[in-house]
C-alpha cells in the first residue's frame, strides 16, 4: 500500500533500478551503469532540494488547466519548471563518462535545445496565466528544427541506424533496410515522443518515475545486445535515470515541485536520440509503452468525439478525460495508486524488451 507522502515508493523504485545497474556491472562486460546512476542521482536531490525554494520565490506557480480533474486544483500554485534544475545534471554526469565520444555531446545538445523550448512555453504559461504557452504549430516547428539540426548532425557522423546507414533492427534478427526513409521516421520519433512523456507528466511523479525506468531500461538493453554493448550511451542513459530519480526526492506525492515542458519535452528528445544511435527504435516502442499508451489515448479521445460530434457540437468520449491516467483517477482510483500502476506497466515493459531485443 502507497505511503501518504509517496516517500516509500520512490525509494524501493530507485533500489529497484540501483539493483538493476549493479547486477548488470557485476555480470556484463565493460559495463558501468550504477556509477552515472548515483551520482546523477544525488546531484539531482541536491540541487534540486536547493532549487525548489528559488522557484517558489520566483512566483514560478503552475496554472492548472480549467478543464482538468476537480482535484488538481489544489495544485495550482506549485512551482514548475523543475526541469532546469536537474536535466543539465543528467546531462552532465553523462557527458563525463567519456569525453572523447562526440555523440553524448550530439545527445547533450538536443536534450538541453528540447530543455529551452519547452522553457519558453513554460515562461510564457506563466506570464500569461493561463495553461497555453507557445501555439501548438509553433512550439512543433521549434521541436522539428532542433531534431533536424540533431538528424544532421548524426547523419555526417555516420551514428543513425544500425550497420548501416538507415538500418532498423527488430526482433529475432530481422533487420528493415529503410535508407533516406529513416529521416522522416527520425523526425517522426522526436515529435512523437517528446510530445508523449509531455502528456504524461500529469501526476505527482508519474513522467519522472516512468523516465527514470525507461533511460534505466534502455541502459541496461545497450549492454546486454553483445558485441560489447555501447557503455558509453548506456551510462548516459542511467545518469538521465538518476536525474529523474533525484527529480522524485521533490516531485513524489504531495509534490513540491513539477517538472513542466521544461523538463517532459528534454526526456522525450534524450530518450529519441539515444533510440536512433544506437538502433534502439523497437526497444523504445516498448519500454515507453505507458508514453505511447498516454499519446494514443488523446489522439482516439480527439478522433472519437470529432468523428461522432452531432449538430449540438457534442460527440461520444471513448474515455473519462484523456490523458489515459486521467481517465483511471475519474475512475475512482487515487493518484498515488494510478502513479503506481503505471509505473508497474512500465518495469513489465522494460522486461519484455529486454527479452525481445534487436
Amino acid at each position: 500500500m502507497a505511503s501518504r507522502d509517496g516517500r516509500t515508493p520512490a525509494a524501493l523504485l530507485a533500489l529497484i533500478l540501483l539493483a538493476a545497474c549493479l547486477a548488470s556491472d557485476a555480470l556484463v562486460a565493460n559495463s558501468l551503469l550504477t556509477l552515472p546512476l548515483v551520482v546523477a542521482a544525488l546531484v539531482s536531490a541536491g540541487v534540486a532540494a536547493l532549487g525548489v525554494p528559488r522557484l517558489r520565490a520566483l512566483k514560478l506557480g503552475q496554472v492548472i488547466r480549467d478543464e482538468g480533474p476537480q482535484a488538481h486544483h489544489s495544485k495550482a500554485g506549485t512551482p514548475t519548471m523543475g526541469g532546469l534544475l536537474v536535466v543539465p545534471v543528467g546531462v552532465l554526469v553523462g557527458g563525463l563518462i567519456s569525453p572523447e565520444d562526440p555523440r553524448p555531446l550530439a545527445v547533450a545538445a538536443v536534450t538541453l535545445a528540447y530543455m529551452a523550448i519547452g522553457a519558453v512555453d513554460d515562461w510564457r504559461s506563466l506570464t500569461r496565466r493561463t495553461n497555453t504557452g507557445l501555439s501548438p504549430r509553433g512550439k512543433l516547428l521549434l521541436q522539428a528544427l532542433a531534431a533536424v539540426g540533431f538528424l544532421a548532425w548524426a547523419h555526417q557522423g555516420g551514428w543513425l541506424g544500425g550497420g548501416l546507414p538507415g538500418d532498423l533492427g527488430l526482433p529475432f534478427g530481422r533487420v528493415l533496410t529503410l535508407g533516406l526513409l529513416i529521416w522522416p521516421l527520425a523526425l517522426f520519433v522526436f515529435l512523437a515522443e517528446s510530445n508523449a512523456t509531455n502528456l504524461t507528466d500529469g501526476l505527482d511523479g508519474l513522467a519522472a518515475g516512468c523516465g527514470a525506468i525507461v533511460f534505466t531500461g534502455m541502459g541496461l538493453q545497450l549492454m546486454l545486445r553483445g558485441h560489447g554493448g555501447d557503455p558509453v550511451l548506456a551510462a548516459f542513459c542511467t545518469a538521465m535515470a538518476g536525474c529523474w530519480l533525484g527529480f522524485l526526492s521533490q516531485n513524489r506525492h504531495p509534490a513540491r515541485v513539477f517538472m513542466g515542458d521544461t523538463g517532459s519535452l528534454a526526456m522525450g528528445a534524450a530518450l529519441s536520440s539515444v533510440a536512433l544511435l544506437t538502433n534502439s527504435l523497437w526497444p523504445l516502442l516498448l519500454m515507453g509503452g505507458v508514453f505511447l499508451a498516454e499519446s494514443l489515448s488523446v489522439i482516439l479521445q480527439v478522433g472519437v468525439f470529432k468523428a461522432t460530434k452531432g449538430p449540438d457540437g457534442q460527440g461520444r468520449r471513448l474515455f473519462r478525460m484523456a490523458p489515459l491516467h486521467h481517465h483511471f483517477e475519474l475512475g475512482g482510483l487515487p493518484e498515488q495508486q494510478v502513479v503506481l500502476g503505471l509505473w508497474g506497466a512500465s518495469l513489465i515493459l522494460v522486461l519484455v524488451g529486454l527479452v525481445l531485443l534487436p
